[in-house]
């Protein structure tokens, strides 16, 4: 696994069933190296820190691969790094082999899986489709959120390395079908 692209958002409104929400979704990619802290990536707007950022969710991951997915569905739709909401694009990050816990080694830090995204309606205001939300439930192309274990910079080209294995933990992708039933 390996880091295509390092991406953040600013702050944006959006209309959505005749209300105004502002998101960080909208993220774009960006020059490195980016700093990971311990609850957040530096200089990524951060909206719902319900549902975003903390110690559980300061990263989210996703994968360059499942695009080619994405673009079937949404053949319109200009994707490009970030699309999904992701601070890193990352070369073959597979849901279904990583698990809850493991920890790797990222460019200077150390970062533990905690958790899938969870897909909620701004998602679905990205692609202008809230049916996005019902397919990513029925797949396994959800991304995967990291815990900082130690904080420093990240660039382009690091890759992640295996540094601890979870023993008898579920995959990110199991707890994401678990989730959805």
């Amino acid at each position: 696994m390996k880091v295509l692209s390092l991406n953040v958002g600013e702050k944006k409104l959006v209309e959505w069933r005749g209300r105004t929400y502002a998101t960080g979704i909208y993220k774009s990619s960006v020059a490195g190296p980016l700093f990971l802290n311990s609850e957040e990536v530096k200089n990524d707007v951060i909206i719902d820190k319900k549902n975003h950022g903390g110690i559980d969710k300061a990263v989210y991951a996703y994968s360059y691969e499942h695009y080619t997915f994405w673009r079937s569905l949404y053949p319109r739709m200009d994707m490009k790094y970030g699309f999904m909401g992701e601070n890193l694009s990352v070369l073959k990050l597979e849901e279904t082999l990583i698990h809850i816990g493991d920890i790797f080694e990222l460019g200077e830090t150390l970062v533990q899986v905690t958790k899938p995204r969870q897909p909620c309606f701004k998602l679905g205001i990205r692609f202008g489709d809230q049916s996005v939300i019902e397919q990513m439930w029925n797949s396994t192309k959800c991304g995967i959120y990291f815990r900082v274990l130690k904080t420093g910079n990240v660039a382009t080209g690091d890759e992640f390395k295996l540094v601890e294995k979870a023993l008898n933990s579920p995959s990110v992708a199991e707890v994401f079908r678990t989730k959805n039933n």
